[in-house]
C-alpha cells in the first residue's frame, strides 16, 4: 500500500516538474488508456475511481482491438469506468481516417457515441461543417443541423452544400433536408431533400465546351451515374454547330455469377460527314452516310475456376467513325475486331475455342469460324531430362477484304494444324545452358475457292515441316562495392553480362508459302521477330531456314534511396542467316535497345536498327526524359524512319495478299519525327504544359498542344488549345474548357502528357 502511493507520488512529482508527460491507466481485456500532457500543468487523478480532470493541454488515447481512438484539448476530464470524456477548447476527435473539430465535445470511447455544439469533421474528399451534432459511432449513424458540405478543407470553400438538418453514416450515405447548393455566395440550385451514397461515386455532371474546325462550336454533356455497386454508366448528349446533334449511352454492369462487362452506344445524324476527309489518311476516300454511329459490347465470366467466356463486339456505321469522333480509342485500335472466346486452362494444359466473324465489311478480316487451339505447355515427360510442349488448332477460316478493295479475291479454308516438339535444357559447369530442341509440324488444309463464274473447286493441301536447333546462354556478373561517383549517384556498381546464340534450322517443306491459303502470316513489324516455334506463329508462311540469332544483354546496376537500379541496360541482336534466298541478306539487320539512368531525375532512351549489309540506318528513336522535381519535366525525342520504296517492301513482305493494294498515290512509309514535352507548375494554383510534334522531312509542324491548368479551391479547370497540319485540306483547330470538381476530378494536372487528345474529344 505505501509502495504504491509512493509511486503515485514520484508520478506526480515527474509530471509538475517535466513540458509532457505520459502515463497508461489500468488495464481491461484488451483495452489501453493514454494519457499525455502536451503542456506542463495541473491535474487530478482519482486512482480509486478512475477519474482524471486536467487544467491543461492533453491528448487521451483509447485502443481496443488494435484500432485506437484520441482526443486533444485545452482542458477536460475522463471517466475511465465508463468512458467519458468531456473536452473544452480546439477539441479535436480522430478515429482513423475521420477527424472532428469543435469548441466543446462529449465523447464516449466505449459505446462511441458523441454530442458537441458546434464542429468541423472530415473524411476525404468530403467536409462538413455544423452544431448541434449528436451521434453513436456503434450505429455509425450521426445527425447535425445547419450544416455546410464541400469537397474543399479551406475555411471559405467556394463550392457547398448548405443544409438545414443533416443525416451522416459514415461511409455509407448522407441525407439532408432543405439544401441549397452554392457557388460562392451565389445560390444555385435548392433541394428540398437530398440524398447521396459514400461508399461509390456520386451521379454528376460534365460539361465541357469548345471549338473545333471540323465541329464547330461544340459542348459535349455527360451525366455520370450510379444505380448501385454493380450498376453504373454515364448518358452522353452532344451538341456541335456544323456536325448536330449526338447522343450515347455507356453501362458498366457486374451480374454476380453471370459476368460482368461494359456496353456503349453513340448515335448521331451527322450533317456534315465529309469534313474529316481533309486527313491524309482519308484525303482520297471519306464517308458520306449521315446515319453514323457506334456500338460496343463486352461481357466475361469466370464460369468456374481457370474457366472463362468473353464476347467483345464492336460495329461502327463506317471506317471513319472512331477516328471523326473518338479519337482515343482510334489511336490505340485503327481496325477493332469482334470475337467469342470460351477458354480452359489446367496446369500444363490450356484448350480456347475462338470465333471471329466479319462484322463491318469496310474492314478486311481472317473470319475464324471458329477455331479451336489446345495448348501444351512446356513441361518435364516423367522423371527423365526431356521436357515437351505442343500446339494445335482446328478451325474454318475465310479471307474476307474490305469492301474497298473488292479487286481482292477472297478465300476461305478448313484448316488443322499441329506441332510436337521435344526439348533437352541441361547446365554445363554450372554456368552454361545448353537447350537443344526438336519438333515436327503437320498442317492439312481443306480449301475452297471458286472462280469469276460460281464454280467451286476444293482442293486438299498437305504441309509437313521439320524443326530442331539449339540454344546457348549463360550469364556473368561482377560487383565493384566500393565504386562511388556522385556525378553519377553511383554507390556500388553490379555489371551482369548474359550472351546468347540460338540455332535453327528448318528444311525446305513440301508445300511453300505461295502454294497455301495465307491465313496466319507474317505482318509488318519494325522489331525483330521470334525465330522458335511456337514463339513463331505465322503458321502459312513458314519456309525452309538455317539461320543463327546472337545477342547479348548488358545491364549495369547500383544502389539508390536504398533500392537497386539500372545505370545501364542494353541488349544487341541480330540473325545470322547461313541460308539465305534471292532477297534475303547474309546478315539480318541489327537491332540495338539502349537505356541510360545517369541520376534518379535523368532517362536517356536509344532504339537502333542498323542494316549492316548496305550500310543504312533504317530506323531510331531516341529519347532523353528530365524529371528533377514536381515542378517541372521535360522530355525531348526524336524518331527516324528510313523512306523505303515499294519494291523493297514488297519484296520484305511477298505473301501479304493486300499489302500492295494499300499502298496509295500518297503512301509513305519514312519519317523524320522531332517531338517534345514540357510541364512547368508555375505556384500551387497554376500549371501550363506544351507538346509540339515536327515531321523534319518536309517541314510540317503536325502537332501541336498547349494546356493552361488553374486550381480554383474546389474547382480545377483546364484550358486546351491543339493544332494539327494533316497536309491536305484546313488545318484542324481546336480549343477546350474544362471544369471539374476536386473531389470528383476528370483531369489532372498533367494527365495529357502522353496523350494530346486527353479530355478533348472521347
Amino acid at each position: 500500500m505505501y509502495l504504491r502511493w509512493i509511486a503515485l507520488f514520484l508520478f506526480f512529482w515527474i509530471a509538475h516538474s517535466s513540458n509532457v508527460f505520459s502515463v497508461e491507466l489500468d488495464n481491461k481485456g484488451d483495452s489501453v488508456w493514454e494519457i499525455e500532457s502536451l503542456e506542463p500543468g495541473d491535474f487530478d487523478y482519482d486512482i480509486n475511481k478512475g477519474k482524471v480532470v486536467l487544467s491543461d493541454r492533453f491528448r487521451i488515447t483509447f485502443k481496443e482491438r488494435g484500432e485506437s481512438v484520441f482526443v486533444i484539448a485545452d482542458k477536460g476530464q475522463l471517466d475511465q469506468s465508463t468512458g467519458e470524456v468531456f473536452a473544452e477548447g480546439n477539441v479535436t476527435l480522430q478515429n482513423e481516417d475521420r477527424v472532428f473539430r469543435s469548441d466543446r465535445l462529449y465523447y464516449n470511447f466505449q459505446t462511441k457515441s458523441m454530442q458537441t455544439d458546434n464542429f468541423r469533421a472530415g473524411q476525404a474528399p468530403f467536409f462538413v461543417e455544423g452544431i448541434n451534432i449528436k451521434g453513436d459511432e456503434n450505429k455509425n449513424e450521426y445527425s447535425a443541423e445547419q450544416v455546410i458540405i464541400t469537397s474543399d478543407d479551406r475555411p471559405d470553400p467556394w463550392i457547398k452544400l448548405r443544409t438545414r438538418s443533416l443525416s451522416i453514416s459514415p461511409g455509407k450515405y448522407l441525407e439532408a433536408k432543405g439544401a441549397t447548393f452554392y457557388a460562392g455566395n451565389v445560390p444555385i440550385f435548392y433541394f428540398p431533400y437530398y440524398r447521396r451514397r459514400l461508399d461509390q461515386p456520386p451521379n454528376h455532371w460534365s460539361l465541357t465546351p469548345g471549338y473545333r474546325s471540323r465541329y464547330g462550336m461544340f459542348l459535349e454533356g455527360s451525366y455520370n451515374w450510379n444505380l448501385s455497386d454493380r450498376l453504373n454508366g454515364a448518358a452522353h448528349l452532344d451538341y456541335r454547330s456544323l456536325r448536330g446533334f449526338a447522343g450515347g449511352l455507356d453501362v458498366d454492369y457486374d451480374l454476380g455469377f453471370l459476368g460482368q462487362g461494359d456496353a456503349s452506344v453513340y448515335i448521331l445524324n451527322d450533317r456534315d460527314p465529309q469534313s474529316g476527309a481533309g486527313s491524309r489518311s482519308a484525303s482520297t476516300e471519306f464517308t458520306d452516310r449521315t446515319d453514323r454511329h457506334r456500338l460496343s459490347l463486352y461481357h466475361s465470366v469466370n464460369i468456374e475456376t481457370n474457366f472463362t467466356a468473353k464476347l467483345l463486339l464492336q460495329d461502327q456505321s463506317d471506317r471513319f467513325m472512331n477516328r471523326d469522333f473518338f479519337e482515343s480509342d482510334f489511336r490505340r485500335d485503327p481496325q477493332p475486331e469482334s470475337h467469342v472466346e470460351i477458354a480452359k486452362h489446367w496446369q500444363n494444359f490450356s484448350v480456347s475455342l475462338l470465333a471471329q466473324p466479319q462484322v463491318d465489311e469496310f474492314y478486311q478480316t481472317i473470319e475464324r469460324l471458329p477455331e479451336l487451339r489446345v495448348t501444351g505447355l512446356r513441361q518435364r515427360l516423367g522423371d527423365s531430362p526431356i521436357f515437351y510442349e505442343s500446339e494445335a488448332s482446328f478451325g474454318y477460316f475465310k479471307f474476307s477484304p474490305s469492301s474497298d478493295h473488292l479487286d481482292l479475291n477472297g478465300y476461305e479454308a478448313f484448316r488443322g494444324d499441329t506441332h510436337q516438339q521435344l526439348l533437352l535444357p541441361k547446365n554445363y559447369s554450372g554456368w552454361l545452358n545448353v537447350v537443344p530442341h526438336a519438333g515436327l509440324r503437320f498442317t492439312h488444309y481443306g480449301s475452297r475457292s471458286s472462280d469469276n463464274s460460281g464454280f467451286v473447286q476444293m482442293n486438299d493441301l498437305n504441309r509437313s515441316v521439320f524443326n530442331t536447333g539449339v540454344e546457348f546462354s549463360f550469364k556473368a556478373s561482377s560487383t565493384l562495392p566500393d565504386a562511388k561517383l556522385s556525378l553519377l549517384d553511383v554507390n556500388g556498381l553490379r555489371h551482369v553480362v548474359q550472351p546468347m546464340a540460338n540455332y535453327l534450322f528448318v528444311p525446305e517443306p513440301n508445300k511453300r508459302p505461295w502454294e497455301l491459303p495465307q491465313f496466319d502470316r507474317e505482318l509488318h513489324s519494325l522489331r525483330l521477330r521470334p525465330i522458335d516455334f511456337p514463339d513463331y506463329n505465322s503458321i502459312d508462311t513458314i519456309d525452309s531456314s538455317n539461320v543463327i540469332r546472337i545477342g547479348v544483354r548488358n545491364r549495369l546496376q547500383t544502389k539508390r534511396f536504398g533500392l537497386v537500379d539500372d545505370v545501364l541496360n542494353w541488349e544487341l541482336f541480330t540473325d545470322w542467316r547461313l541460308d539465305n534466298d534471292l532477297y534475303e541478306a547474309r546478315f539480318n539487320d541489327v537491332y540495338s535497345d539502349l537505356e541510360v539512368k545517369p541520376r534518379s531525375w535523368l532517362l536517356l532512351g536509344s532504339e537502333l536498327r542498323y542494316d549492316p549489309n548496305n550500310r543504312l540506318l533504317n530506323e531510331s528513336n531516341h529519347t532523353i526524359s528530365l524529371l528533377p522535381n514536381n515542378k517541372w519535366s521535360l522530355t525531348l525525342g526524336h524518331r527516324y524512319l528510313r523512306d523505303w520504296t515499294q519494291d523493297e517492301l514488297k519484296v520484305r513482305y511477298p505473301y501479304d495478299p493486300f499489302f500492295e493494294n494499300s499502298l496509295g498515290q500518297d503512301w509513305r512509309w519514312g519519317n523524320n519525327l522531332l517531338y517534345s514535352r514540357l510541364y512547368y507548375r508555375f505556384n500551387e494554383e497554376w500549371g501550363f504544359r506544351m507538346i509540339h510534334q515536327f515531321e523534319a522531312s518536309d517541314g510540317t509542324m503536325e502537332e501541336q498542344s498547349y494546356s493552361l491548368y488553374r486550381d480554383f479551391s474546389s474547382v480545377t479547370s483546364a484550358l486546351r488549345f491543339r493544332l494539327r497540319d494533316h497536309r491536305g485540306g484546313k488545318n484542324d483547330f481546336s480549343v477546350s474548357l474544362l471544369f471539374s470538381l476536386k473531389a470528383i476530378p476528370r483531369i489532372s494536372l498533367g494527365d495529357d502528357s502522353n496523350r494530346l487528345e486527353t479530355q478533348l474529344y472521347r
